[in-house]
């Protein structure tokens, strides 16, 4: 049975293709959505740019297939319709008639009171809207085409239960075969444990082209004077450091570890051992809280107070690992070896031979992601740390921003690998906030 789903402006801004994700079903867009639409286009932000392409995309199905008034067919079999409500002035929901969300619930009203056969579906990402809509008797949804609840992601890691003499050959040959009837993904990371003693276990990974699982390649004095402090950092380093694996996500609460581990891994394969030609950090710069609104001074103490917990960062490792003379942070930048910039400045760039670290990354959608990755040239390894449940980016959630995206959808790729951290390290206090507040 066909349905009518009736979009809301938060949707197309989310994924401006939202239009054909619908199948075979009609699309309605309200005309208040466009208005909407038109506001944002001017924005230079990539909320700007969907808005964009959202247009473009309205008006090519219009060029193309006729008028937007009657409703013009798509290629899935459904079709798209701009809908105008019956009245604007004086809505007979009863709620503020110059609010935009009032005059697209109207029209969802009044497309399911002109079709009573069809079931219909206001389709929007604003929890208050659809709280409002099912308090007037219309059926809503979330947009759910990428969405992935963070209970549901893969961990990055397994324990196996196997014999004493499979953890002995490990460490022997460097090498464990898979155990009979075990799937595994590309680069899951493994701890094996003796069936009969389990305080007996190995640490490794799972080697796609070997077929095996591997050692982890952490060194024992560890990195930059960082050494891991359970079983997941570990994992999380063997990651970092590995230089097959191209793209790496690292998911887990405050004060797990991700950044320090990332910056420290990026900076021993870079500095230390020159595989790397740049460490390239960046973030989202989005506030906590309300904004103080513009900060004065030049471009590089603007961004200083958003950049400054990654500098904190690798002034500790500078100062913990450097024990080559001149290994400094103003020497490092000043020789282009790192650098430090916001992500508005990384769309449009080609990156080769970098280490690319993006901090913070559950404040991006997953379009914004998608972007970031595709600059990655020949030899870069990409790394996308934060935590989906400390989003300040009110276009996105838990369950619909980048990292979740990509941290799911890459996980059988041989190419990736990921970790969710679980055990803060910052300090007891730290930990005991995070799990209590």
């Amino acid at each position: 049975m066909k349905k009518n789903y009736v979009l809301d402006t938060n949707v197309l801004l989310h994924d401006p293709r939202a239009i054909f994700k619908f199948e075979d079903n009609d699309v309605i867009i309200p005309i208040f959505v466009i208005e909407e639409i038109d506001h944002f286009k001017r924005e230079g932000t990539e909320r700007g740019r969907n808005a964009r392409a959202v247009a473009r995309l309205i008006d090519e199905l219009r060029a193309r297939n006729g008028s937007l008034a009657k409703g013009v067919p798509m290629e899935n079999g459904g079709s798209l319709r701009v809908a105008l409500p019956s009245r604007r002035d004086g809505l007979r929901i009863a709620l503020d008639p110059s609010k935009a969300d009032a005059a697209i619930l109207q029209i969802a009203i009044d497309v399911r009171d002109a079709a009573p056969g069809t079931p219909t579906i206001l389709v929007t990402m604003d929890t208050n809207l659809r709280v409002r809509a099912d308090a007037l008797g219309v059926t809503s949804e979330n947009f759910e085409n990428q969405r992935v609840e963070v209970e549901q992601l893969d961990l990055g890691m397994r324990e196996l239960d196997v014999p004493a003499s499979t953890i002995d050959a490990f460490y022997a040959k460097k090498e464990a075969p898979v155990p009979e009837g075990v799937q595994l993904n590309p680069n899951v990371c493994v701890q094996l444990r003796d069936a009969a003693d389990p305080s007996a276990t190995a640490l490794g990974r799972f080697d796609q082209a070997k077929g095996s699982i591997v050692p982890l390649k952490v060194p024992t004095e560890g990195v930059m004077g960082i050494r891991p402090r359970n079983r997941e950092q570990a994992f999380a380093l063997d990651l970092l450091l590995e230089d097959s694996i191209k793209l790496v996500t690292l998911v887990g609460k405050a004060g797990t570890g991700k950044t320090l581990l990332a910056l420290a891994a990026a900076l021993k394969r870079t500095i230390d051992e020159g595989v790397y030609s740049r460490v390239l950090i960046s973030r989202p710069i989005i506030p906590l809280g309300r904004d103080l609104g513009y900060l004065p001074g030049t471009v590089d103490e603007k961004l200083n107070p958003w950049l400054q917990p990654i500098y904190d960062n690798l002034d500790l490792l500078l100062g913990a690992g450097a024990a080559k003379k001149g290994m400094s942070l103003p020497n490092l930048v000043d020789d282009g070896m790192i650098q430090v910039e916001p992500l508005t400045y990384i769309r449009g760039r080609s990156l080769p031979h970098q280490y690319l670290i993006v901090d913070e990354a559950q404040n991006l959608t997953p379009h914004e992601v998608k972007t970031i990755i595709t600059r990655s040239g020949q030899g870069t390894k990409v790394v996308l740390t934060g935590d989906p449940f400390q989003i300040d980016n009110p276009y996105v959630d838990s369950a619909s921003n980048g990292l979740t995206i990509v941290t799911d959808r890459f996980k059988s790729e041989r190419l990736a690998g990921h970790m969710v951290l679980l055990k803060g390290e910052r300090s007891e206090l730290a930990e005991l906030a995070s799990n209590l507040l």
